[in-house]
């Protein structure tokens, strides 16, 4: 399955703090919100949630050249994933890639998903 979903805030603007603890901020919110039309719009389904363990490559696409940590956007993604019903939980990621695309407007996220094969020790 590969699903283009917009570009993912960082962790760092994914989470606010409150006097209750840590909730997801309003750009954290928008994301998700927009993670889900997109795969809505791209499976036009609800997705029956993947069952099985899954390697995922993320293929990320900055909207701009302000340096960005590559790990700092992982959060987001995935839990937009979870909450799409994409899989149960990102829980079931056993192997992941990530790395950086070209500057896009807007920027976006590729993000492959397949069964886990484990490799042999």
């Amino acid at each position: 399955m590969k699903l283009t979903l917009p570009f993912p805030p960082s962790v760092n603007g994914y989470w606010r703090a409150t006097s209750t603890g840590m909730k997801i901020s309003a750009s954290g919110r928008s994301f998700r919100i927009n993670a889900f039309a997109a795969v809505m719009e791209q499976l036009k389904r609800l997705p029956q949630p993947i069952t099985v363990n899954v390697e995922v490559n993320v293929l990320l696409f900055p909207p701009d050249k302000r340096p960005r940590d590559l790990d700092n956007y992982l959060k987001a993604l995935f839990d937009s994933l979870t909450h799409a019903r994409v899989w149960g939980d990102d829980r079931q990621i056993k192997r992941f890639t990530v790395e950086w695309g070209e500057q896009t407007k807007k920027g976006k996220a590729e993000v492959t998903i397949k069964p886990f094969v484990a490799v042999a020790a």
